[in-house]
């Protein structure tokens, strides 16, 4: 699961994030939505590990990400908006190293690559290097690598960034069996259609803070909105005073 805990994260004197508290249980499927430059991003990446906050805390099954930060990245699986990738290795290569890193049995990481390699159909791209493949089949690989060592939070930001319309329904249909099995998922997205269809609880972010967060009923009903979820979306993040 993962909690977050009053967090505050400040660039001088812009507060990106602004006193952001939320706890995600086991198996949820939990979307977060907002306007750019909302804070999405930043928080995720302290919940992950990449960015120390000005204040507050976040937890990865019960562990303190800046406390006992090994512990919590077992645990925890991130794909980022653009994600790094060793583009001298090839995919097979890649999903070596990374399974190493995360001290699986060469056996296990073999048979669980050959399984995602299938289900992402990657088997025409596995042995050749990364920089020779498009972006949407390294988007695949980088899901694909987060997902070999069967992490408990998986974290993705901006999953359909670049996939056609075949793999990015592949992307869903494994994210949501993972979180039916019991992997709780935190996306940050702006397809809002994605967010409606997949999640069972949406957060919007606007100006650092956590404005909503509920059902898409339950932020109907907060919202005072009566029609989809982008209506509702543009109702909670607009400044009234702009209204």
């Amino acid at each position: 699961m993962i909690e977050i805990v009053h967090l505050v994260k400040k660039f001088g004197d812009l507060v990106a994030v602004d006193d952001v508290t939320l706890t995600i249980p086991r198996g949820e499927f939990f979307a977060v939505l907002g306007p750019n430059a909302a804070g999405k991003t930043t928080t995720l990446k302290i919940l992950t590990g990449l960015m120390n906050p000005t204040a507050g805390c976040a937890r990865v099954c019960g562990f303190d990400v800046q406390g006992n930060p090994l512990e919590a990245r077992r645990r925890l699986a991130y794909v980022p908006d653009f994600p790094f990738l060793y583009d001298k290795l090839t995919a097979r290569e890649f999903f070596r190293f990374t399974g190493q890193l995360f001290g699986m049995a060469d056996s296990q990481i073999e048979t669980n690559a050959e399984g995602l390699i299938a289900r992402f159909h990657l088997a025409d791209f596995a042995n050749l290097p990364l920089e020779s493949l498009s972006h949407g089949t390294r988007q695949r690989v980088a899901i694909v690598s987060a997902l070999l060592h069967d992490p408990e939070v998986f974290v993705i930001d901006e999953p359909m960034v670049g996939l056609d319309p075949q793999h990015a329904r592949v992307v869903k249909d494994v994210l949501k069996e993972r979180s039916l099995a019991g992997m709780t998922v935190l996306m940050s997205t702006h397809e809002l259609s994605v967010a409606e269809e997949m999640a069972d609880r949406i957060g919007i972010i606007n100006d650092g803070k956590l404005v909503a967060v509920g059902s898409r009923e339950e932020l109907r009903k907060l919202s005072g909105a009566s029609g989809a979820l982008e209506e509702i979306f543009l109702t909670l993040t607009t400044n009234k005073s702009e209204a």
